[in-house]
């Protein structure tokens, strides 16, 4: 039997490595997740083409806005998409901590701006076939949009460019309009029970979204007390947000902030809740938050 050269196999390997079946499981970024990064450099060559085809990727999103307030929602966007993306049967999900990891070994920074031309690199890196990224924008007063792209890695091109937009206070509907245009583009069918389910915000909640968001960027920056915070505050503004209690479990577990309660407590709590509410409450079910046509929305997801 003809072996398969080396070269290929520590590919396929570094491939793998880099994508997860349950996306959301780790927020925080750990020394083995920076020495895959390292690892994944050192062999960039050998990792070209090993990209399975249904294999995603997510980049953080470029705030457009003019907005400074709504920088969390780089990061906070590609963690819905990637928590909404990776519960779709047949889709394999890059981990956000490996693409942390990487854009850091890159030199880009903990915000991990990736830009459109170095897009392509970045996939292959990850092994990921398909990559998702692109802009926040403001197209009202207060409203918020997204322009993506859909690349195709091996290819380098961008196969479609779905949008979606909305008033800021129901940003999670807007999330969810540019989660299915790009399902749409990855030719992904759903059941009418999947599409039910995948219709279930993260959090109704802007201030919770914008919460956890920051919790994410401060645990990236290595503020794990601060990281808690925010995490704490995010289920203040919304007890069912999407996240956030697994968030603070793992700081606790990984003993980077002081444990308060035990870890069991925490995953008590969090089916507690769940069984109060059945659930989140699916968007029709959602009542607006009536702002003033004059006035910005308020966001106050400040430490405690």
């Amino acid at each position: 039997m003809k072996k398969r050269p080396m070269k290929t196999c520590v590919g396929a390997c570094l491939a793998l490595a880099f994508v997860c079946m349950d996306a959301h499981a780790s927020e925080v970024v750990t020394q083995a997740d920076r020495a895959w990064a390292r690892d994944a450099l050192k062999q960039e060559r050998a990792v070209e083409g090993t990209a399975a085809s249904n294999t995603v990727g997510v980049l953080y999103f470029r705030n457009q806005t003019g907005q400074p307030s709504l920088d969390p929602l780089r990061k906070g966007l590609a963690l819905m998409l990637i928590t909404d993306l990776s519960s779709v049967e047949g889709l394999r999900v890059v981990e956000r901590v490996r693409l942390q990891a990487l854009v850091e070994e890159l030199g880009l920074g903990r915000s991990g701006l990736v830009s459109p031309e170095s897009a392509p690199r970045v996939g292959r890196l990850l092994g990921a076939n398909w990559l998702v990224g692109g802009d926040l924008t403001a197209p009202g007063p207060e409203a918020a949009g997204v322009d993506s792209a859909v690349v195709d890695v091996p290819k380098s091109a961008a196969v479609a460019t779905p949008s979606a937009s909305g008033q800021l206070a129901e940003f999670f509907r807007v999330e969810k309009e540019l989660l299915f245009g790009v399902l749409k583009v990855l030719k992904v069918e759903l059941t009418p029970a999947q599409e039910k389910r995948l219709r279930r915000p993260c959090t109704q909640s802007t201030s919770a979204l914008l919460a956890l968001s920051r919790a994410v960027d401060a645990s990236d920056e290595g503020n794990y007390k601060d990281a808690e915070r925010y995490y704490e505050a995010a289920m203040r503004e919304d007890p069912g947000v999407c996240l956030a209690r697994e968030g603070v479990y793992e700081l606790r577990k990984l003993r980077v902030v002081p444990p308060k309660v035990s870890g069991q407590q925490v995953l008590n709590e969090t089916r507690s809740e769940t069984s109060k509410t059945g659930g989140l409450a699916s968007p029709d079910e959602v009542k607006p938050l009536r702002t003033s046509p004059t006035t910005k929305v308020r966001i106050d997801v400040s430490v405690p």
